[in-house]
């Protein structure tokens, strides 16, 4: 699990930079409007799979009493130093793997955004997540996820984006499968720094890779 993890090492302190655009206070409106449907009242939530926790923060600072795990140890500091600045109760974050789950009480809601499911790339992983899910949910309780779908990856395929802000410049590029159903991308991330003794920044470039597998159907998407 590891060598899974240690891809978000370099992107970990850009990521909120390079996802400013993302929507989240639009999500998180979204996320209640669903609570407010659900079969029990909302008070206690999971962010499953919480990357820097922004999500998280945001639900946390409307009161909801929120668990976030995620598997990288390098987005969670992001996501506790995020948290930090919370007048109220702050989440409580776990380092876990979305199929090794597990959680000393259960919740009301679990939630899963940007796509995060589609990461697991072996279906007995996605099985074993879902098993989990539910195990740590209170009797009525709901799961709340997006994903992308084939459609979506499959118009990835062969795909090149970028993203610059001013400490940073990643360049994505994606590649799809049909054997695998599977959407590989490759990150360069490039970051200014210092050097030592010297007025001029550099760039130093960080690379990384990762896979996303194919997930047919989703419930409770968040709008795009």
């Amino acid at each position: 699990m590891q060598e899974e993890v240690s891809r978000y090492q370099a992107l970990a302190a850009s990521y909120d930079e390079l996802t400013v655009d993302v929507g989240y206070l639009r999500r998180a409106d979204y996320l209640e409007r669903l609570f407010q449907k659900s079969a029990i009242p909302v008070e206690t939530v999971l962010d499953l799979a919480c990357g820097t926790g922004t999500m998280a923060w945001l639900l946390a600072g409307r009161g909801y009493q929120v668990t976030a795990t995620d598997a990288s140890e390098e987005m969670l500091p992001q996501a506790m130093n995020k948290a930090a600045a919370l007048a109220g109760q702050p989440p409580l974050f776990v380092c876990q793997t979305m199929p090794r789950l597990r959680l000393p009480e259960p919740v009301d809601a679990v939630v899963s955004t940007l796509d995060s499911l589609n990461y697991l790339t072996r279906e007995k992983d996605i099985r074993e997540t879902f098993r989990r899910a539910f195990r740590a949910l209170k009797p009525g309780g709901s799961f709340f996820f997006d994903v992308n779908t084939p459609y979506k990856l499959r118009r990835m395929d062969g795909q090149l984006y970028t993203d610059e802000t001013e400490e940073s410049y990643c360049v994505w590029r994606t590649f799809f499968s049909e054997k695998t159903n599977i959407c590989t991308y490759q990150v360069d991330l490039f970051r200014l720094r210092a050097e030592a003794g010297g007025p001029q920044p550099r760039c130093r470039p960080a690379a990384g890779n990762g896979a996303l597998r194919a997930v047919p159907r989703g419930d409770g998407a968040a709008p795009q």
